[in-house]
This record gives C-alpha cells, structure tokens and sequence, in this order.
C-alpha cells in the first residue's frame, strides 16, 4: 500500500497524480489538517510531524511512503530512515523528481512557494547541483487561505500582492512548489497572464510508477485519514472522485 502524507488538501494533487499513474494500487492518505498549513512550521516542527505522520501511514499498512509537502526536505526524509525503518527506494518526496526534471532544460525558473520552503532553501540547492540558479517567491498566507477555503477574491488578492514587483517576464516557467498552489492554478493564470506553470506532482507520479510498479499493484482501494474534520477536504475529495468508492476517517 502507497501511504502519502500532506497537511491537508494540497496533496490531493499528488494523489491524482499517483492514482492516473497506478490505478491500481491501494492508497492510504493522511491529511493532518490539525497542523495546516506545514509551510509556516519551524524545522523542528516539520521533523516531528513528519515523523508521526510516517508512523500512522505504517502503522496502517503502507509499505511505501510519498511526502506530499514541499516543505518535508529531501535531507530530513534521508534523516527518518533508521528511525522509520524506511529504505531509499520506499520514500519518495516533491524536490528530487521536481528538480530532474528540468536537468536538460534552458528554461529560466521561479519557484513559487511557502515561507518554509523558500527559506530552506532545498529547491535552489537541489537546482544548484545541476547547474542551475533559479528565482524564489515566498508567498505567506496563500496556502493556508486555499486549505481553509477563503475567497477566490482573497486568494486572488494574495497572489496579486506577492507578485508585486516581480518581472514575471523574465522567467519561463513558474514552479508551483507548493502542492496546494496548483489547486488555484487559474488564479494565477488570471493575475500573471499566459506564463506556464509547472505542477511538481506530474514528476512525483512519474517517479511513483517508475519505483512502485509493479510491487505495489493491488486492488485499487484508497482510504483517507485526516487529523481533523473538515468540509472542505472532503468537497475536494468528492470532485477528485466523483465516482466514490473510498472511506474516510477522522481522528478527531
């Protein structure tokens, strides 16, 4: 069973992702929306959830782990092996697919994302090693607004303000680096115009079929689990499968 963690519905993207790339494997899915949003956590913070949401994935019968949080560093993930009894090849997090998948690329990147991953700095170090310097955009308060539910107007407002006096013409791409960013992706477009965006997801469902198949084809079930009830995870839930077919749990 593939277990992916997130604070909330951001990793929903990666879970769509996931699912269109291995239909067939059972997904359990930990939505800690008791500690949304994680990008504002300290790095300590960050290590301690991290390491109780891995617990309560294997304590549920995942055998492969996918963090589905930017802001969970490639380096604390490498930090939970011996203590999780997790090998490389079971772990999957967002840098390292994100970061490959633009090794032959000339494109000239900005990533957007929390404070906790910008100031971590774990995407530019990542791009340093190919080669590659890229711009940073922290955008406070953005990730938190789209788990809540704010406004589009609010979130609009928020995109609007962060890129203020940024020259989005010299840039290519824009790194939606941040899993819940790709949920108001239209939001962007609306406030930026036609610059593309990129979803780090597709490279992480990528990696989870070149990885996980076949060793974890199953049946096709998938359970979630949220650290807190909320309305609007599981609207996000209905419109990602309309069809049904999953089961819901909360800790609360």
């Amino acid at each position: 069973m593939i277990g992916i963690f997130d604070s909330g519905s951001g990793g929903l993207t990666v879970l769509r992702e996931v699912r269109e790339q291995m239909p067939s494997a059972d997904i359990l899915y930990f939505g800690d929306i008791k500690n949304a949003p994680y990008g504002s956590k300290s790095t300590a913070e960050l290590g301690m959830l991290t390491a109780s949401a891995i617990r309560l994935l294997q304590a549920r019968g995942a055998t492969s782990i996918v963090s589905a949080c930017n802001s969970v560093s490639a380096s604390l993930a490498v930090s939970l092996f011996d203590a999780l009894s997790l090998t490389p090849d079971s772990l999957i997090e967002m840098v390292g697919p994100t970061v490959s998948s633009f090794k032959e690329s000339p494109a000239r990147l900005l990533l957007a994302a929390t404070p906790a991953t910008i100031g971590s700095e774990i995407y530019q170090n990542a791009f340093r090693m190919i080669g590659k310097e890229v711009g940073t955009l922290a955008i406070p308060d953005l990730a938190s607004a789209i788990e809540f539910g704010s406004s589009e107007e609010e979130i609009e407002r928020i995109i609007r303000d962060a890129f203020v006096g940024v020259r989005v013409g010299d840039f290519d791409v824009i790194v939606l680096a941040c899993t819940h960013y790709p949920l108001v992706a239209r939001l962007f477009e609306r406030v930026l115009g036609p610059v593309p965006l990129y979803d780090p997801a597709r490279a992480v469902g990528e990696r989870v079929k070149r990885h996980l198949w076949p060793r974890e084809v199953a049946d096709g079930m998938i359970r979630f689990i949220v650290s807190k009830d909320s309305q609007y995870f599981r609207d996000r839930v209905t419109t990602l499968l309309p069809e049904g077919g999953y089961s819901f749990e909360v800790l609360d």
